[in-house]
């Protein structure tokens, strides 16, 4: 479907992906032949989605090596992302409700026309040009199995029309009409009934038995893919948090019961602080005047006053 023939090789060990948050995933090792089937499974926010735009050089690597075909991550993601294409990851490239899927095909192809052609097919005629973005259109759609005419409203319905299983279809094809090499695929399976689901997996599969290298998201993985497990990441997390930080823990005082046993200074009868603080608001014994003290002060002002 496009310049680009084949599928990409994946082949990475110890990948590891960090966030603001720590760790999304580490450990992960891949090695996927081109036009395979690449299954990330594991439990939800466990890393999946990381993982897969990491792999299509969306996301940068923080440890580990990792190469996609004859790129490099993470010093060569602008390569990855030259040659992938990604369907259905939300929070990144989302269907706009509002628009048909006339609309979202046209767009899609405006697009490649404009920045995905060479410098060579921008100069071809426009009848030419404009016949060659329907030929992609109309190829994307049939690898997609997105029927327009078995739509309500063929190419004039709205997104928000489309069921589930639609508009997976819909993003797909999307995907598909730049050509690339490796497509990735964000909650492949969720929210699809049984059936809906093993129409997702053939579709993959036909995808990648056409030649395109395929990394999807699954719920399940299905039989003959190859499998990338994010479930151990997600249990190291798991077991780290549930550590307890250092400054829970007791100290060496604590543990040995030191911290409890009177020390010396209250062993001698010291006051405690609050005693301290009581006699402190009081006079102190030593600046309280004595009797000898009190006499005299008393003969002084008989002798000023005069009186006997």
């Amino acid at each position: 479907m496009g310049e680009q023939a084949g599928g990409v090789r994946i082949a990475a060990d110890g990948l590891g992906i960090k966030g603001p948050r720590g760790w999304a995933v580490r450990g992960i090792s891949v090695d996927a032949e081109p036009g395979a089937l690449v299954a990330v499974e594991g439990p939800s926010g466990s890393g999946r989605t990381c993982l897969l735009l990491a792999l299509t050089g969306r996301m940068k690597v923080s440890e580990g090596t990792a190469a996609v075909g004859d790129a490099r991550l993470p010093k060569q993601m602008a390569a990855v992302r030259g040659i992938s294409a990604l369907a259905h990851v939300p929070g990144v490239n989302d269907l706009d409700p509002a628009l048909t899927v006339g609309e979202h095909l046209r767009e899609r192809a405006l697009l490649q026309r404009r920045f995905g052609a060479s410098l060579r097919g921008l100069l071809r005629p426009r009848g030419e040009r404009a016949a060659e973005a329907q030929r992609r259109v109309d190829a994307a759609l049939e690898a997609a199995g997105l029927d327009l005419e078995a739509l309500p409203k063929g190419p004039r319905t709205a997104v928000r029309d489309l069921e589930r299983l639609e508009a997976l279809r819909l993003s797909i094809a999307l995907a598909l009409v730049g050509g690339p090499r490796l497509l990735g695929v964000d909650d492949a399976d969720l929210k699809l009934s049984d059936g809906e689901r093993e129409e997702v997996r053939a579709l993959l599969r036909s995808l990648a038995d056409a030649g395109t290298t395929v990394v999807a998201v699954f719920g399940e993985a299905p039989e003959g893919a190859v499998r990338v497990s994010t479930t151990q990441s997600h249990d190291d997390r798991a077991a780290g948090d549930d550590r307890p930080d250092e400054q829970d823990q007791p100290d060496e005082a604590d543990q040995t019961g030191q911290a409890d046993q009177p020390d010396e200074a209250e062993k001698a009868g010291e006051p405690d602080p609050e005693d301290r603080a009581d006699r402190a608001n009081r006079p102190d014994e030593q600046d309280r005047p004595d009797e000898a003290d009190q006499g005299e002060e008393k003969a002084d002002a008989i002798a000023e006053t005069g009186r006997a």
